[in-house]
């Protein structure tokens, strides 16, 4: 059923762990699941704990389940999806995200991190580039099946280029960008490129809450505040909605400081206090 919807096999992975999750906690086969023993199951992991996103996660791979698999669409409206609060995103300043690529472990993981903020790739995009991905004559990066399964070209700016050249130099990697230490054929996990970005967080001193994903939002805030236009920023990104890129509105100290307050235009006030 989800591969028949395209779905993709990581997230794959994450439904079928869910569905045997709910159903050894209830002790019942998956065949059996209804409604009343999927909302119980959902209660347990919030009174564990378990954030928002997580429980949203179960909830919607039993969904699916129980509406595609089963057959019980029926179900569906008793077995509730959370409403998530929104949060600003984690910015660095250029200042940051330059000791934080410095302060990676070994040229590797600083490559990828300068990819990662040069191109603002996210972290699957990283670690599955390969080497004939990288076009030095059309100074693009060509992504294949990012995010909702869609190509889309990054930029390759002349520095980034650099440091691509001098990572082949040193590595001489024969498929993979960035090559798993089991094997050259097969390239690092995601999880291996978010414990470089931590251990890089570490080593530079940085105590803002930082994971890899910051240094896309950093790549996008740097580029609207540098006078990008946010159109522009929406394609680079690849993003499907304007409105997602436009959160990088609200989280640029610059802008914000060069909008005038009406209040200091109102007639009478006088001066701003030196």
């Amino acid at each position: 059923d989800m591969t028949l919807r395209g779905i993709s096999p990581s997230t794959q992975r994450g439904y079928i762990g869910a569905v045997r999750r709910c159903a050894a906690h209830l002790g019942v086969p998956p065949g059996a699941l209804e409604a009343e023993g999927v909302r119980a199951f959902l209660l347990h992991l919030q009174r564990r704990g378990v954030s928002v996103a997580g429980v949203n996660h179960h909830s919607v791979a039993l969904r699916f389940f129980l509406r595609v698999t089963l057959g019980r669409g029926e179900h569906i409206e008793r077995i509730p999806v959370l409403r998530e609060a929104k949060r600003l995103p984690t910015v660095l300043t250029p200042e940051e995200v330059s000791r934080l690529i410095a302060a990676a472990p070994g040229m590797k993981y600083r490559t990828a991190l300068s990819l990662a903020y040069g191109a603002g790739l996210r972290a699957s995009e990283v670690i599955s580039l390969k080497l004939g991905n990288i076009d030095n004559r059309t100074m693009t990066i060509h992504i294949e099946q990012g995010k909702g399964r869609k190509d889309r070209n990054a930029k390759l700016s002349p520095h980034l280029l650099a440091v691509l050249r001098a990572w082949w130099l040193e590595a001489r990697p024969p498929v993979w960008l960035f090559p798993s230490r089991l094997s050259a054929f097969d390239h690092i996990s995601t999880r291996q490129l978010a414990r470089g970005c931590q251990a890089a967080v570490t080593a530079a001193e940085i105590k803002k809450r930082v994971t890899l994903h910051t240094l896309r939002h950093s790549f996008a805030t740097h580029l609207l505040e540098a006078g990008v236009d946010v159109r522009v920023i929406q394609v680079m990104l690849g993003h499907a909605k304007l409105e997602t890129t436009s959160i990088y509105t609200q989280v640029s100290p610059k802008l914000l400081q060069a909008a005038e307050s009406p209040f200091d235009r109102l007639p009478g006030i006088g001066a701003p206090p030196a």
